[in-house]
């Protein structure tokens, strides 16, 4: 599913990992957004990971979907945006 705008509650971060692309190395963690519809993973690469924490509301637009390990997981992607509402 491509094109999608989201915006919900970060309720869980997991820890950076390293990892190697076929781009070169960056970094991935996961995250729990939460809305009143229900919670999804979020994918964040690199720059976006230090601009989320637990609590915070987040606003996602033209993100995707994808499933990975049988997991629906949404992305930001190289053409979306994330930005903390205040």
């Amino acid at each position: 599913m491509r094109r999608v705008d989201v915006k919900g509650k970060i309720v869980d971060v997991e820890s950076p990992r390293e990892v190697q692309t076929k781009f070169g190395p960056g970094q991935v963690a996961s995250a729990t957004l939460q809305d009143e519809s229900g919670s999804v993973k979020v994918t964040l690469w690199n720059e976006n990971i230090s601009k989320v924490a637990v609590n915070d509301t987040i606003e996602i637009q033209n993100g995707y979907v994808d499933s990975f390990r049988g997991e629906l997981q949404l992305n930001v992607g190289r053409y979306g945006k994330l930005a903390k509402v205040e």
